[in-house]
Protein backbone atom coordinates (compact mmCIF):
# COMPACT_ATOMS: atom_id res chain seq x y z
CA UNK A 1 0.00 0.00 0.00
CA UNK A 2 1.25 3.43 -0.89
CA UNK A 3 2.89 5.51 2.23
CA UNK A 4 0.32 8.44 -0.25
CA UNK A 5 -2.20 9.74 1.99
CA UNK A 6 -6.19 8.92 0.83
CA UNK A 7 -7.03 11.15 -1.83
CA UNK A 8 -10.47 12.61 -2.14
CA UNK A 9 -11.66 14.91 -5.10
CA UNK A 10 -14.37 16.55 -4.67
CA UNK A 11 -17.24 18.79 -6.31
CA UNK A 12 -18.74 20.12 -3.52
CA UNK A 13 -16.70 23.42 -1.93
CA UNK A 14 -14.67 22.28 0.77
CA UNK A 15 -15.78 25.24 3.39
CA UNK A 16 -18.70 22.21 3.66
CA UNK A 17 -16.39 19.60 4.31
CA UNK A 18 -14.75 20.36 7.83
CA UNK A 19 -16.02 17.51 9.60
CA UNK A 20 -14.23 15.37 6.70
CA UNK A 21 -10.33 16.84 7.57
CA UNK A 22 -11.68 16.76 11.32
CA UNK A 23 -12.73 13.35 11.68
CA UNK A 24 -9.96 12.22 9.42
CA UNK A 25 -7.16 14.47 9.48
CA UNK A 26 -4.66 12.16 6.98
CA UNK A 27 -7.15 12.41 4.27
CA UNK A 28 -6.43 15.20 1.59
CA UNK A 29 -9.42 16.75 -0.07
CA UNK A 30 -8.67 17.96 -3.29
CA UNK A 31 -11.06 20.71 -4.64
CA UNK A 32 -11.60 20.16 -8.60
CA UNK A 33 -13.63 22.45 -11.59
CA UNK A 34 -16.80 21.11 -12.84
CA UNK A 35 -16.00 22.01 -16.26
CA UNK A 36 -12.32 21.19 -18.55
CA UNK A 37 -9.45 18.68 -18.02
CA UNK A 38 -8.13 18.38 -14.65
CA UNK A 39 -4.51 19.35 -13.89
CA UNK A 40 -1.45 16.61 -15.00
CA UNK A 41 -0.94 14.42 -11.86
CA UNK A 42 -4.07 15.25 -10.19
CA UNK A 43 -5.82 11.93 -9.12
CA UNK A 44 -7.58 10.44 -6.48
CA UNK A 45 -9.54 7.21 -5.13
CA UNK A 46 -13.00 9.03 -4.18
CA UNK A 47 -15.15 11.64 -5.43
CA UNK A 48 -17.24 13.58 -3.73
CA UNK A 49 -19.91 15.12 -6.17
CA UNK A 50 -23.41 16.91 -6.38
CA UNK A 51 -25.84 13.86 -7.23
CA UNK A 52 -26.15 15.31 -10.79
CA UNK A 53 -22.77 15.14 -11.58
CA UNK A 54 -20.77 17.56 -13.79
CA UNK A 55 -19.64 18.06 -17.31
CA UNK A 56 -16.29 16.55 -16.86
CA UNK A 57 -17.49 13.22 -14.81
CA UNK A 58 -16.55 11.24 -17.34
CA UNK A 59 -12.96 12.65 -17.29
CA UNK A 60 -12.59 13.03 -13.43
CA UNK A 61 -13.61 8.99 -13.53
CA UNK A 62 -10.23 8.60 -15.33
CA UNK A 63 -8.01 9.41 -12.38
CA UNK A 64 -7.81 6.56 -10.53
CA UNK A 65 -11.95 6.49 -8.67
CA UNK A 66 -13.02 3.67 -7.64
CA UNK A 67 -15.79 5.11 -5.18
CA UNK A 68 -18.33 8.06 -5.71
CA UNK A 69 -20.20 9.70 -3.05
CA UNK A 70 -23.22 11.96 -3.98
CA UNK A 71 -23.91 14.63 -1.48
CA UNK A 72 -28.30 14.11 -1.51
CA UNK A 73 -30.79 11.66 -2.06
CA UNK A 74 -31.59 11.95 -5.57
CA UNK A 75 -29.55 10.81 -8.09
CA UNK A 76 -31.67 10.57 -11.11
CA UNK A 77 -29.98 13.14 -12.95
CA UNK A 78 -26.64 11.34 -12.14
CA UNK A 79 -24.22 10.38 -15.57
CA UNK A 80 -24.67 6.38 -14.57
CA UNK A 81 -22.53 5.58 -17.96
CA UNK A 82 -19.47 7.07 -16.49
CA UNK A 83 -19.22 5.17 -13.16
CA UNK A 84 -17.75 2.05 -14.92
CA UNK A 85 -16.68 -0.18 -11.94
CA UNK A 86 -16.54 2.31 -9.67
CA UNK A 87 -19.16 2.26 -6.75
CA UNK A 88 -22.08 4.76 -6.26
CA UNK A 89 -23.45 5.28 -2.82
CA UNK A 90 -25.14 8.52 -1.87
CA UNK A 91 -26.92 10.53 1.31
CA UNK A 92 -30.04 8.52 1.29
CA UNK A 93 -32.09 9.24 4.42
CA UNK A 94 -30.40 12.43 5.24
CA UNK A 95 -32.70 14.88 5.14
CA UNK A 96 -35.85 12.65 6.91
CA UNK A 97 -35.71 14.83 9.41
CA UNK A 98 -36.37 18.10 8.18
CA UNK A 99 -38.18 17.03 5.10
CA UNK A 100 -40.73 14.79 7.47
CA UNK A 101 -41.42 18.10 9.75
CA UNK A 102 -41.84 20.38 6.79
CA UNK A 103 -44.87 17.57 5.76
CA UNK A 104 -46.54 17.87 8.59
CA UNK A 105 -46.04 21.61 8.68
CA UNK A 106 -47.94 21.98 5.16
CA UNK A 107 -50.87 19.17 6.10
CA UNK A 108 -51.44 21.04 9.29
CA UNK A 109 -51.64 24.52 7.48
CA UNK A 110 -53.93 23.14 5.28
CA UNK A 111 -56.01 21.61 8.00
CA UNK A 112 -55.61 24.34 10.20
CA UNK A 113 -56.30 26.72 7.33
CA UNK A 114 -52.74 29.14 7.84
CA UNK A 115 -52.19 31.38 6.93
CA UNK A 116 -55.63 32.64 5.83
CA UNK A 117 -57.36 32.37 9.32
CA UNK A 118 -54.83 35.30 10.61
CA UNK A 119 -56.34 38.54 10.83
CA UNK A 120 -55.05 42.44 10.50
CA UNK A 121 -58.34 44.16 11.41
CA UNK A 122 -61.83 42.81 13.21
CA UNK A 123 -63.08 39.87 11.92
CA UNK A 124 -67.00 39.30 11.81
CA UNK A 125 -66.82 36.72 14.31
CA UNK A 126 -64.41 35.94 17.11
CA UNK A 127 -64.21 32.63 18.43
CA UNK A 128 -65.85 30.68 15.57
CA UNK A 129 -64.11 28.93 13.13
CA UNK A 130 -64.48 25.70 10.94
CA UNK A 131 -61.01 24.10 11.19
CA UNK A 132 -60.21 20.61 10.82
CA UNK A 133 -57.13 18.32 12.24
CA UNK A 134 -55.17 15.18 11.54
CA UNK A 135 -56.56 13.26 13.87
CA UNK A 136 -58.48 10.26 12.23
CA UNK A 137 -57.34 11.45 8.64
CA UNK A 138 -56.15 8.97 6.13
CA UNK A 139 -52.30 9.49 5.11
CA UNK A 140 -51.45 8.23 1.90
CA UNK A 141 -46.75 7.65 0.98
CA UNK A 142 -45.97 7.40 -2.08
CA UNK A 143 -42.59 5.75 -1.09
CA UNK A 144 -41.23 4.11 2.42
CA UNK A 145 -37.75 4.72 2.09
CA UNK A 146 -36.16 6.95 5.18
CA UNK A 147 -38.29 10.30 4.25
CA UNK A 148 -41.53 8.41 4.35
CA UNK A 149 -41.05 6.45 7.81
CA UNK A 150 -40.15 9.89 8.94
CA UNK A 151 -43.23 11.14 7.85
CA UNK A 152 -45.14 8.43 9.07
CA UNK A 153 -43.92 7.99 12.62
CA UNK A 154 -44.81 11.84 12.92
CA UNK A 155 -48.15 11.16 11.53
CA UNK A 156 -49.11 8.36 13.99
CA UNK A 157 -48.30 10.91 16.62
CA UNK A 158 -50.93 12.91 15.83
CA UNK A 159 -53.36 10.15 15.58
CA UNK A 160 -53.58 9.78 11.47
CA UNK A 161 -53.89 6.10 9.81
CA UNK A 162 -51.40 5.91 7.50
CA UNK A 163 -50.52 3.51 4.43
CA UNK A 164 -47.65 3.41 1.91
CA UNK A 165 -47.37 2.45 -1.66
CA UNK A 166 -44.40 -0.27 -1.83
CA UNK A 167 -43.02 -1.76 -4.84
CA UNK A 168 -43.07 -5.31 -3.50
CA UNK A 169 -45.12 -6.69 -0.35
CA UNK A 170 -43.36 -7.11 3.19
CA UNK A 171 -43.88 -6.55 6.79
CA UNK A 172 -43.93 -3.11 7.69
CA UNK A 173 -40.98 -1.79 9.88
CA UNK A 174 -43.36 0.62 11.97
CA UNK A 175 -45.90 -0.89 13.53
CA UNK A 176 -49.45 0.49 12.29
CA UNK A 177 -48.53 1.67 8.90
CA UNK A 178 -50.54 -0.37 6.10
CA UNK A 179 -47.79 -1.21 2.73
CA UNK A 180 -50.23 -1.40 -0.58
CA UNK A 181 -48.78 -2.50 -3.92
CA UNK A 182 -51.60 -0.95 -5.85
CA UNK A 183 -51.81 2.57 -6.29
CA UNK A 184 -55.21 3.05 -6.72
CA UNK A 185 -56.36 1.47 -3.78
CA UNK A 186 -53.56 3.78 -1.80
CA UNK A 187 -55.24 6.53 -3.16
CA UNK A 188 -59.29 6.33 -3.22
CA UNK A 189 -59.86 7.33 0.59
CA UNK A 190 -56.56 9.51 1.48
CA UNK A 191 -57.23 13.14 2.83
CA UNK A 192 -53.41 13.48 2.34
CA UNK A 193 -51.39 12.35 -0.04
CA UNK A 194 -47.65 12.62 0.09
CA UNK A 195 -44.95 12.03 -2.25
CA UNK A 196 -41.90 10.37 -1.57
CA UNK A 197 -41.04 7.80 -4.13
CA UNK A 198 -37.20 8.11 -5.77
CA UNK A 199 -37.73 9.55 -9.49
CA UNK A 200 -36.89 6.48 -11.87
CA UNK A 201 -38.16 5.84 -15.14
CA UNK A 202 -40.71 3.44 -13.36
CA UNK A 203 -42.30 6.25 -11.22
CA UNK A 204 -42.02 9.08 -14.04
CA UNK A 205 -45.49 10.84 -14.05
CA UNK A 206 -47.06 8.00 -11.65
CA UNK A 207 -49.41 10.70 -10.61
CA UNK A 208 -51.17 11.66 -13.99
CA UNK A 209 -54.87 11.87 -14.65
CA UNK A 210 -56.28 8.33 -14.07
CA UNK A 211 -54.26 8.62 -11.14
CA UNK A 212 -55.88 11.72 -9.84
CA UNK A 213 -59.76 10.43 -10.95
CA UNK A 214 -59.00 8.02 -8.37
CA UNK A 215 -58.07 10.25 -5.67
CA UNK A 216 -60.10 11.53 -2.66
CA UNK A 217 -62.29 14.61 -4.22
CA UNK A 218 -60.67 17.42 -2.38
CA UNK A 219 -57.36 15.42 -1.11
CA UNK A 220 -54.54 17.53 -0.40
CA UNK A 221 -51.25 16.65 -2.55
CA UNK A 222 -47.69 17.34 -0.65
CA UNK A 223 -44.74 16.56 -3.36
CA UNK A 224 -41.00 16.62 -1.66
CA UNK A 225 -39.97 13.70 -4.07
CA UNK A 226 -39.21 15.76 -7.53
CA UNK A 227 -41.34 17.12 -10.00
CA UNK A 228 -41.01 14.22 -12.55
CA UNK A 229 -43.61 11.68 -10.38
CA UNK A 230 -46.54 14.38 -10.95
CA UNK A 231 -47.78 14.79 -14.47
CA UNK A 232 -48.71 18.67 -13.66
CA UNK A 233 -51.10 19.09 -16.64
CA UNK A 234 -53.03 16.66 -15.45
CA UNK A 235 -53.06 18.24 -11.64
CA UNK A 236 -54.00 21.54 -13.30
CA UNK A 237 -57.49 19.75 -14.58
CA UNK A 238 -57.17 17.83 -11.01
CA UNK A 239 -56.94 21.19 -9.10
CA UNK A 240 -59.79 22.76 -11.48
CA UNK A 241 -62.62 19.96 -10.81
CA UNK A 242 -61.46 19.81 -7.09
CA UNK A 243 -60.54 16.40 -7.53
CA UNK A 244 -57.51 18.12 -6.01
CA UNK A 245 -58.15 20.50 -2.95
CA UNK A 246 -54.95 21.92 -2.28
CA UNK A 247 -51.01 20.87 -3.76
CA UNK A 248 -47.77 21.52 -1.12
CA UNK A 249 -45.34 21.64 -3.65
CA UNK A 250 -41.68 21.66 -2.87
CA UNK A 251 -40.46 20.19 -6.00
CA UNK A 252 -41.87 20.85 -9.73
CA UNK A 253 -40.52 20.41 -12.85
CA UNK A 254 -38.47 21.99 -14.68
CA UNK A 255 -36.58 23.73 -11.65
CA UNK A 256 -36.89 26.43 -11.27
CA UNK A 257 -40.26 27.08 -13.34
CA UNK A 258 -39.81 29.99 -15.42
CA UNK A 259 -41.30 33.12 -14.81
CA UNK A 260 -45.32 32.96 -15.32
CA UNK A 261 -45.97 29.73 -15.00
CA UNK A 262 -49.31 28.74 -13.71
CA UNK A 263 -48.03 27.26 -10.61
CA UNK A 264 -46.61 30.31 -9.26
CA UNK A 265 -50.49 31.95 -9.35
CA UNK A 266 -52.68 28.89 -8.71
CA UNK A 267 -55.06 29.61 -5.45
CA UNK A 268 -54.79 26.05 -4.49
CA UNK A 269 -51.19 25.53 -4.84
CA UNK A 270 -48.62 26.24 -2.17
CA UNK A 271 -45.15 26.23 -3.79
CA UNK A 272 -41.81 26.55 -2.32
CA UNK A 273 -38.31 26.35 -3.72
CA UNK A 274 -36.86 23.53 -2.49
CA UNK A 275 -36.27 23.83 0.97
CA UNK A 276 -38.03 21.23 2.54
CA UNK A 277 -34.34 19.62 3.31
CA UNK A 278 -32.61 22.77 5.18
CA UNK A 279 -32.95 22.60 9.00
CA UNK A 280 -30.41 23.17 11.36
CA UNK A 281 -27.23 21.27 10.88
CA UNK A 282 -29.18 20.03 7.20
CA UNK A 283 -25.11 20.11 5.93
CA UNK A 284 -23.53 18.00 8.55
CA UNK A 285 -26.62 15.67 8.04
CA UNK A 286 -25.99 14.94 4.42
CA UNK A 287 -22.04 14.86 4.52
CA UNK A 288 -22.48 11.91 7.49
CA UNK A 289 -23.58 8.99 5.46
CA UNK A 290 -19.87 9.67 3.26
CA UNK A 291 -18.24 9.83 7.01
CA UNK A 292 -19.75 6.76 7.64
CA UNK A 293 -18.93 4.91 4.76
CA UNK A 294 -15.06 6.86 4.22
CA UNK A 295 -14.42 4.74 7.76
CA UNK A 296 -15.74 1.44 6.14
CA UNK A 297 -13.38 2.50 3.11
CA UNK A 298 -10.58 2.81 5.41
CA UNK A 299 -11.24 -0.83 6.86
CA UNK A 300 -11.88 -2.32 3.76
CA UNK A 301 -15.76 -3.30 4.78
CA UNK A 302 -18.25 -3.07 2.40
CA UNK A 303 -20.19 0.27 1.82
CA UNK A 304 -24.02 1.60 2.60
CA UNK A 305 -26.55 3.78 1.20
CA UNK A 306 -25.31 1.86 -1.75
CA UNK A 307 -26.93 3.11 -5.33
CA UNK A 308 -28.66 0.16 -7.57
CA UNK A 309 -28.28 1.99 -10.84
CA UNK A 310 -29.98 -0.74 -12.27
CA UNK A 311 -32.91 1.05 -10.61
CA UNK A 312 -31.80 4.23 -10.86
CA UNK A 313 -31.51 4.89 -7.15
Amino acid sequence: MSDRPLRILTYVPTGLLRRVGDSFPTVELIQIPEQGELEAGVEGEILLTQTWGAPNSGEVMQRGIRWVHAYGTGVERYPFDTLGPAQLTCSRGASAIPISEWVLAVMLAAEKKLPQTWVTHQPEHWNIAALGGLDGKTLALIGFGGIGQAVASRALAFGMRVKALVRRPRPSPIDGVELLGDLTQLLHDADHVVVAAPSTPETRQLLDADAFAHCKKGCHLVNVSRGGLIDQDALHDALENDRVGLASLDTVTPEPLPEGHWLYSHPKVRLSPHTSWSGPGAFDELIEPFLVNLRHWLDEEPLEYRVDVSLGY
